[in-house]
């Protein structure tokens, strides 16, 4: 039996879960210290898997099969495409980022509603959302998946509302309160697209006799199953409703801007860069491949609702007075993109949102993680509060500038190439649509140059101007981030080589192929 390297990427994290929960407490800095090794070793573990990927290879590689429920017919089946290994390897890469950007999140507050702070907790339960989300992208066997859906939730539950933000203007009561308004918001939500999953996922049980994508995926090539539309139709919603609350999508989005907010910079990027992809990462893995019919019958409305998201987030991200709810709505956004790539069903687009779920989490994190620094130094995370910045702590603001210029998609830097490649995609099949969507580029520049405006430039306000450039923890945390939006932006090659046959597959999946352009006969 080959080495199962699938499952040693998840178990590695999962241990490490253990491990640090296990330190004594009084070794807080002993329990940072192990939680940041073993995310160490499940990022050169997924390299590993990134080497041996072959992307003109079999759809699914490295696979693992084992009978896990015999009697219900449920296996632990594992097995990445250039989809899942590309999002696996982003996970793995953000995670040792977050934990060294919370390296003091957790540490015990004097305050008497914040004094209970179980640091080893906080990095425990950050490796064990990376040991569920990973799986999650390897698992290919559907209650598998939905098991691994719905874990996830209960460490991320603990991360909102037991460590949130303290850049809070209404004290340790109202934070708490708030902490714990938006852990629940969260939770319900994704609990309930979640319960509406299952019965999904049981009516597919019942209908094709197996939880196997590859099987379910086989038997449908071969004839063998004769799925009835409704019946179709009503498995997709109740699978789409989830990974659209998931993702988010409008109208199910309002749970994020609450969980971004009251979370730590680092845990909000683990809501949006990390957690949030299993979302849209499903609707292609799963919606498409199980439900191609059902999948085209719904594209109208989908579009519709990723170009409310779109525009819409876009638009309360120019309104928003709060740091993180303005990187929240704009995400919200973002993702309305990536809805739109996967759903305008033509090559370009699929491709574009995969790679915009790579550069979005890569971008979101740069931005998030210093705009988390720039809080912590002054205490709140209001716009109104700062200005000047740049003139005290240049690196701080550049950093952000930069960042900030990610978001807006400038060319260059990575998100560029996936947004020209969803509106290219999207203006093939539905220029209307594309038409729509690009207002949200003239959205974004504006929100993301009047945060950086009224943030950093202008007359210094004496509460920032002894504020501390970044120090070697922080750069160490921005400077790799920065440097890959660079390198993709004007290299993006290795990613699509490794995207673009899975995209292919799953446009065979769907039936569709990408119009051809219209171009008059020469007289």
């Amino acid at each position: 039996m080959s080495f199962p390297i699938l499952t040693a990427t998840a178990a590695i994290p999962a241990i490490g879960a253990i491990a640090t929960a296990a330190v004594p407490a009084a070794r807080r800095t002993a329990a940072k210290w192990l939680a940041l090794l073993f995310s160490l070793a499940t990022l050169v573990l997924a390299a590993v898997v990134l080497v041996r990927f072959e992307p003109g290879g079999a759809r699914y590689q490295l696979t693992e099969s084992h009978t896990w429920i015999k009697d219900f017919g449920v296996r632990y089946e594992l097995g990445v495409d250039g989809i899942g290994v590309a999002l696996l390897a982003l996970t793995a890469l953000l995670i040792p980022f977050v934990i060294l950007a919370g390296w003091h999140d957790a540490d015990p507050l004097e305050t008497k509603s914040s004094r209970w702070r179980p640091t080893q907790g906080f990095f425990a339960m950050i490796l064990a959302v990376e040991a569920m989300v990973i799986l999650s992208f390897e698992a290919t066997d559907v209650f598998l998946f939905y098991i691994l859906f719905e874990a996830m939730l209960i460490p991320m539950y603990f991360l909102i509302g037991g460590f949130g933000d303290r850049a809070h203007a209404g004290g340790d009561e109202a934070a708490a309160t708030q902490r714990s308004y938006a852990a629940v918001k969260f939770l319900l939500y994704n609990l309930v697209g979640g319960l509406i999953m299952l019965a999904a996922v049981i009516g597919l049980n019942v209908v094709a006799g197996s939880f196997s994508l590859t099987e379910i995926a086989a038997a449908r090539a071969n004839g063998s199953l004769d799925m009835a539309t409704n019946t179709e139709r009503l498995l997709f919603l109740g699978f789409f409703f989830a990974f659209a609350i998931k993702a988010p999508l409008w109208p199910l989005h309002t749970w994020l801007p609450n969980a971004m907010g009251e979370a730590t910079a680092p845990v909000a990027v683990l809501i949006t860069a990390v957690v949030d992809k299993v979302g849209t990462f499903a609707m292609l893995r799963f919606c498409l491949q199980l439900f191609p019919e059902a999948s085209k019958w719904a594209t109208p409305v989908i579009l519709v609702l990723a170009l409310i998201s779109i525009v819409y987030g876009a638009l309360l991200a120019v309104g928003q007075r709060d740091i993180k709810r303005l990187v929240a709505y704009a995400s919200i956004s973002h993702f309305g993109f990536i809805v739109l790539g996967i759903f305008a069903m033509t090559t370009q687009g699929q491709s574009g949102a995969t790679l915009y779920m790579v550069n979005h989490g890569i971008s979101t994190a740069a931005l998030m993680l210093v705009a988390g620094f720039l809080i912590s130094r002054r205490g709140s995370r209001l716009i109104a509060d700062y200005g000047g910045v740049q003139k005290v702590a240049p690196v701080l603001a550049g950093t952000f500038l930069i960042g900030g210029l990610a978001t807006l998609s400038l060319p260059g830097l990575a998100p560029f190439v996936s947004e020209f490649l969803v509106l290219v995609g999207t203006f093939a099949r539905y220029p209307v649509a594309g038409i729509v969507a690009t207002t949200g580029i003239v959205l974004a520049a504006l929100y993301t140059l009047v945060l950086y405006q009224r943030t950093m430039t202008g007359p210094v306000k004496a509460e920032v101007s002894k504020m501390p450039d970044l120090r070697a923890r922080e750069l160490v945390v921005v400077a790799p981030l920065i440097a890959l939006l660079l390198f993709l932006g004007v290299f993006p090659k290795p990613l699509t080589d490794i995207i673009n046959p899975a995209v292919e597959h799953t446009m065979s999946d769907v039936q569709k192929k990408d119009p051809q352009p219209e171009v008059e006969a020469a007289k």
